[in-house]
């Protein structure tokens, strides 16, 4: 299984281009499976059950349709995007599975910060809670959104290492509002984390939850 990372920012178009590309392959046999890591320049994506109403500020960003799960998510720089590209026809075509294992693999990556992510029924991803005097809240680190075509998956997760918060204002995340939800970050809980260091956790983490990664290069060729 390979483990690519694109430095800079990477197109979204093009990344999801070349990442349908690569699942394609690796449903033929012709490829191997690969995670992938990049960043975006600032967008919003709307998945298959997004809502209309959630773009609050469809002029802000470029907004693409995207055939994954879940509803609006934001994408931009600080934010380590990772594609996974896994044949589950080797992994027990259980799609519920392969979801609760990429929450543990965000999760476990969390722990090497530190930080105790959690997941609940009828919120997508993983969240931190936050308390204070008189106050308390859950905050999203991690969104997940995937898509399975003949048991290839692709799309995947963001993890929120230190990205510019204020650009999710522009919607309304995974179709989550109210006071006690926000979004959050490495960063944002004081942690003065790297995309370096997200990689290393996500990398160690992935290793436990998924198995053995070896050093591959990106499907899209350094512009």
């Amino acid at each position: 299984m390979g483990w690519a990372v694109s430095p800079g920012l990477t197109p979204y178009e093009q990344a999801v281009a070349a990442m349908e590309a690569r699942a394609a392959a690796i449903h033929e046999g012709a490829a191997g499976e690969l995670v992938w890591l990049l960043e975006h320049p600032p967008l919003y994506t709307a998945g298959v059950s997004a809502k209309p109403d959630d773009l609050l500020a469809p002029d802000r960003f470029p907004v693409f349709r995207s055939g994954r799960g879940g509803q609006f998510t934001y994408h931009g720089p600080g934010q380590r995007v990772a594609y996974v590209m896994l044949d589950l026809r080797t992994r027990g075509r259980d799609v519920t599975r392969f979801v609760h294992d990429l929450e543990r693999w965000i999760i476990g990556a969390l722990n090497r910060f530190n930080v105790d992510g959690v997941v609940r029924d009828g919120r997508v991803g993983v969240w931190v809670e936050r308390k204070g005097p008189g106050w308390s809240r859950e905050d999203k680190i991690a969104a997940i959104g995937i898509r399975l075509r003949r048991w290839v998956s692709f799309h995947g997760i963001a993890f929120n290492v230190e990205p510019d918060l204020s650009h999710f204002s522009g919607i309304t995340p995974c179709g989550i509002s109210g006071p006690q939800f926000g979004v959050t970050s490495l960063v944002d809980l004081g942690l003065p984390a790297t995309m370096a260091d997200a990689d290393a956790a996500l990398h160690a983490s992935f290793v436990q939850v998924f198995g053995p990664l070896r050093a591959d290069v990106p499907p899209l060729p350094e512009a």
